[in-house]
This record gives C-alpha cells, structure tokens and sequence, in this order.
C-alpha cells in the first residue's frame, strides 16, 4: 500500500476547502497583501517652494514621483567619485551659509541643495566611523580627498566593527570579513523606495503565518474532540495514510496560501514604488556595512522564500501539537503561543541565549522582532568553540530540518494515539 494515496490526499485538501473559515483565511490574508503593500506609501512626504514662494506639500505617490525628479541624478552606479562630489557639494552648500550641521540652513536650502544629493551620502559617516568609539564624525569633519578609498574604508570599517562586536569569536570575525569580501562594489542606488516596504512584508508574513497555524492546529485535534477518530481510524486507508494525507493537505495550502501573498504583496509594492527601486543595493538602504551581496529585489525574494520555509515548518510544527492535543482550544493557544513566543524570547533574554532560542524556534523567520529579514541585516552570528555560523543560514537551516521532522512526528503521534485509544 502506497504511504501517500492520491485520492485520500485529494478528499482532504477538497474537504478542507470546502470550510468556510479556510476561505475567510485566504480572503483575509489577501486583502491584507494589497492593504499592506500600499501602506508605505502613505507615509511619503515631501515639501518644497514653488516659484511664487509658496510652500507646497506632497503625499503618497505624488511625493514618491517628486523625489525621484529630484534625486534622478544620484540614481546609478555609487563610484568614489561621485561620493566624493556629493560630500564637496555638502562643504560647499554649508560653507556658503556659515553653519556646520545641516539642521542649521536657512529653511529650504536642505530641500534644494543637499536632498538631491542625499542618496550618495548615505553611509559615508558609518564608514568613517572611530574604529574605537564607534562615533560617527559629521559630514563637515570628513575631507573630500578621503573618499577616494570610500569602498576600501568601508572594508576597513567592516573588520573593526566586527571585532569589536565579536571580540570572543574570531571565526566569527573572519566569516564576516569574508562576506563582505564578495559584496560588490561600487553599490547601486535607485531612490524611491524605503525600509517601511520591508518592514510591512515582514509583517504580512508573521500574519499569514498565524492564519496558517490557526488553519492547522484543529486538524488532528478536532477529530478527536468530535470522537469522528473512532470511525476513522476503523476505515481501509486509516492511521498512517489518513494522517500523512491530512498533514500534506495542511502543508499544501498554507503553502501555496504564503506564496500568493507573498507575489501579490512584492508585485503590489514593486508597482507603486517602481520596478527601477528594486536594483538598489541593499547596503544603500540598511547599513554601508551589511553583509549580504543581494539588491532589494532579490531581498524581497529571498524573504519570500525563506518565510514560506518557516511558514512551512511552522504549520508542520502546529500539526505535531495538534496530534498531541485531545482539545481544538487547547491545540489552537499553543500554536498561536509559538508564533509569538519568539518576540517574547527576543525581548526577554540575553542576546545569546535568545539568538540560539529564536533560531530553533520555527516561528522565529516572520516574528516581528527576531524575522530572518532582521537577521539578513545585522551582523549576528551563532557561536560555539570555533564554529560560527551567520544566524539567516542558521535560521533557514533550521527549517529546512524541522519541517520533515514534525511532520514525521506528528503522523507517528497520530498513529500511536489512534492505535492506544
């Protein structure tokens, strides 16, 4: 007899679909998609003069297509030279009013002279920060000639940076360094788009990863509340088939539930934002210094992909306490209770302890503080002895380990509780 047979699979994922609150579920997560991809632009602003000396504001969209008129010719290839152009245009523009900080200029000036100039200055204080202090200088204190070496100083500023956060690690050190060894540089920047469009997937994919949970959690658990396992257990494709076609069912429809949300929420936001936006590298977005050789278009894939991972393990993980819990309430809190969990871990323990915590944790790859995204931009590493290991690979490892292995348990468990009832 075939472990998986088809046609039990398909009964499942029909009479799985059939429930109103799976497509309530769907409905729900879609709409958040679209909700959630065009949020980020509500937050745009912009103010300028115009010609009559009127101060005039910009919202949305309107503000986004503002700024890329404005910022068009930082848009490209992020040479020294050009760094170095923009940071002489800042000494120029300050030298000119007689103030030092930028705060300081007369109102409209920032507006006109320095924002469209801004995205080539984006990083330049990180990269000269003290190797010692970790202070940043100001603009005005960097000379123009030192960002002839700009990329070779973000290397420099790279290693010390890591030795200082990974004094106890020098595995850790090296593994960094490596990293940023094959970042490519000069970086690209294409102004338009912000952190929020990711920060707002993240937070799509920890609410599609609750859903999913939810939809999961009462499958085992409600038969043998509702005592239909007595029946089912008693029929020809019983225990062991019944119980890998229930879980598959599961597995199949939340996963391909995230990877809709997913494209709808990238192609929603890449649309409104513009597709050009997605070719920034992401160091011209989060740190000078992060580690990772992707643009922002291949983050918001790679994010995808790793949350549908998590996703996936999840859900298998609430089908294991499913097949542990006699109580749909029961096995509904405490799946609900690990999507959470690993905030709490995050803002509860050592930094770590909860490092390791969140990267066993299946729930931990779309939470709200501890998600790979976050990870993907820090510098946080697993350390034990001489082994160090960069807490993303870490995470979606994990994953990639935790999803046969709770699914495996949670059919055995099924099956053993089936056969001693």
């Amino acid at each position: 007899m075939r472990i998986l047979n088809m046609r039990i699979l398909h009964l499942e994922l029909k009479r799985t679909l059939k429930a109103k609150l799976s497509w309530i579920l769907l409905f729900l997560a879609l709409f958040l998609s679209v909700l959630l991809a065009y949020l980020p632009v509500t937050f745009c602003y912009s103010s300028y003069e115009d010609e009559s000396g009127n101060q005039t504001s910009l919202t949305g969209l309107s503000s986004i297509a503002y700024e890329k008129k404005l910022q068009a010719d930082a848009s490209g290839t992020v040479t020294n030279g050009r760094v170095k152009k923009a940071v002489e245009a800042y000494h120029a523009c300050l030298s000119q009013y007689g103030v030092t900080e930028s705060y300081d200029l007369p109102e409209g000036v920032y507006e006109r002279e320095i924002l469209p100039i801004a995205p080539l200055l984006h990083g330049v204080r990180e990269a000269f920060a003290d190797p010692d202090t970790g202070m940043a200088p100001s603009l005005i204190e960097i000379q123009p000639e030192q960002l002839d070496r700009f990329d070779a100083v973000c290397k420099e500023r790279l290693a010390s940076l890591i030795a200082a956060e990974q004094k106890g690690s020098p595995g850790a050190q090296r593994k960094a360094v490596s990293m940023y060894e094959q970042v490519e540089q000069p970086f690209t920047v294409y102004p338009g788009i912000n952190t929020t469009v990711m920060d707002y997937q993240n937070i799509l994919g920890f609410f599609v990863l609750v859903f999913c949970v939810m939809a999961a959690a009462p499958v085992f658990s409600a038969d043998y509340q509702s005592g239909a396992d007595h029946i089912l257990r008693c029929t020809k494709y019983g225990r062991r088939t019944l119980g890998i076609a229930k879980a598959a069912s599961a597995l199949i429809i939340s996963g391909i539930s995230f990877a809709l949300c997913s494209a709808v929420y990238i192609l929603t936001a890449n649309s409104l934002f513009g597709w050009e936006c997605t070719k920034t590298s992401i160091q011209m977005l989060y740190s000078i210094l992060t580690l990772i050789n992707l643009n922002i278009g291949q983050l918001q894939w790679l994010f995808a992909f790793a949350g549908l991972l998590c996703v996936l393990a999840s859900v298998s993980f609430a089908l294991f306490l499913s097949s542990r819990c006699k109580s749909t309430a029961v096995s509904l809190g405490a799946a609900v209770l690990s999507c959470i969990m690993p905030t709490a871990v995050f803002m509860a323990l050592p930094n770590g302890l909860s490092a390791w915590i969140c990267t066993i944790l299946p729930t931990s790859g779309t939470s709200i503080q501890a998600s790979i995204l976050y990870a993907l931009t820090d510098f946080r590493f697993l350390t034990a002895g001489g082994l160090a290991v960069w807490m993303p690979y870490a995470m979606i490892g994990a994953c990639i380990i935790e999803l046969p292995l709770f699914f495996i348990l949670a059919v055995h468990s099924y099956c053993r509780h089936t056969a001693n009832r």
